[in-house]
């Protein structure tokens, strides 16, 4: 007996349904791949992630000692909001960065995962400090609660190595967190000349 030609549906996770095994039924609003890439528009993408980039909201958020140099980084003498970053907001659920300030432990690991799969997307995460990125002095034998690297929880983009960093050392990885989000590293409207990304010519 011949196989018989089925119309098939392919899920986000990968999984097919066809008529002779319904195991996935898309939804009104669910898009294919193909209409998906219709439907890009990279002005538009372009446009947008500069204005992401000049927006950053991080989370109110600190675990130890690197807060404070973090606190410092919204002061005066740094001013933060020069950068449109400066506005910390108290729900995870208005926040698109999330700054790792501090040691990790196991206790507070799945509080830490929480937080961050509340964050709307597009999300991004800084690992300030040698105990957020590594451990730090805490990582030995001994000292079995503490995780070393929260890179292990939840994707970090920017490490801030340092015990603690210096305020500076978090406005740089906010810069690279820019340069990162638009292709250019100070985005308008800090920089001069036209919004050209790096690598697709020079400004005037």
């Amino acid at each position: 007996m011949a196989p018989q030609d089925t119309d098939q549906v392919v899920a986000p996770g990968g999984a097919t349904s066809c008529a002779l095994c319904p195991s996935f039924e898309p939804g009104p609003g669910y898009q294919s791949e193909q209409q998906a890439a219709r439907l890009t528009n990279p002005a538009l993408d372009a446009v947008l992630n500069y204005c992401r980039a000049n927006s950053i909201w991080p989370m109110t958020f600190g675990l130890a000692c690197c807060a404070i140099e973090m606190m410092a980084v919204g002061m005066a003498r740094l001013d933060l909001s020069r950068w449109g970053a400066e506005v910390f907001r108290p729900s995870p659920r208005q926040c698109d960065l999330m700054i790792v300030a501090g040691t990790v432990n196991k206790k507070m690991a799945a509080a830490v995962v929480t937080l961050y799969e509340q964050m709307p997307s597009p999300k991004w995460v800084i690992a300030m400090g040698n105990c957020a990125i590594s451990g730090g002095p805490f990582a030995i034998p001994e000292n079995y609660n503490v995780i070393e690297g929260v890179d292990r929880l939840i994707p970090v983009d920017i490490y801030v190595p340092g015990c603690p960093p210096r305020p500076e050392a978090l406005l740089e990885a906010i810069f690279a967190l820019q340069e990162k989000i638009s292709g250019t590293r100070h985005p308008f409207p800090q920089m001069k000349g036209r919004l050209i990304p790096r690598g697709r010519g020079k400004a005037e």
